[in-house]
């Protein structure tokens, strides 16, 4: 079996339990508006969801109790408290676990799936009107050729180190100088195979 090795980006491995929690459509829709806007009460979120904040903060909770949302320490009060989305990661690993995750894991990367084109889609209508600044640095690349398991695990890991080498960079600069001339920005990154050709004989 190819052992898989760590990303440099990898976040928390999850297990199969908790990708079970994880795949609720309010649950999955409540993490994403944490990571694209950052920390949020239980308030805040069942205004943008149009959801009861009793509902919001119940689906908090069970985030919470599998590590996928944490208190933002330094915010709020004892009355309302902040969350943040907390970075995980998971692979068809989880599959091992426990067999009846298969239907769970298809769930989450579709709704990752769809949550991504709907980004590049309202990108697109966007860039028209954008700064050309930033319009000018957005990039979208595709390369397809011929590889091993091994020279695609080589270049992603060689990918993944680069972006975590610039992330760090820009945290720290975020530090020192503040937000001035920053946007939130969403990368995404793929490499998969394509179907192998039947041959005639099959």
């Amino acid at each position: 079996m190819h052992e898989r090795k760590p990303s440099p980006l990898a976040a928390r491995q999850v297990d199969a339990a908790t990708l079970k929690a994880f795949a609720h459509p309010l649950r999955m829709r409540m993490y994403d508006h944490l990571k694209d806007h950052g920390a949020a009460t239980a308030s805040m979120l069942a205004r943008a969801m149009g959801e009861s904040t009793g509902q919001t903060s119940y689906h908090l909770r069970q985030l919470e109790r599998h590590g996928l949302v944490e208190e933002d320490s330094g915010r709020g009060t004892a009355r309302e408290r902040w969350w943040i989305a907390a970075g995980f990661s998971f692979t068809p690993d989880v599959l091992e676990e426990d067999r009846t995750a298969r239907s769970t894991l298809q769930v989450v990367e579709q709704h990752q799936l769809s949550v991504r084109a709907e980004r590049l889609q309202e990108w697109l209508r966007r860039s028209e009107h954008e700064d050309p600044q930033w319009v000018a640095v957005a990039s979208s690349n595709e390369v397809t050729l011929p590889m091993t398991a091994e020279e695609l695990e080589s270049m992603t890991m060689a990918v993944a180190a680069v972006m975590r080498e610039h992330l760090d960079r820009a945290r720290e600069a975020r530090a020192d100088h503040g937000d001035d001339g920053r946007r939130t920005v969403k990368i995404y990154q793929y490499a998969f195979p394509l179907p192998q050709e039947q041959t005639a004989e099959e």
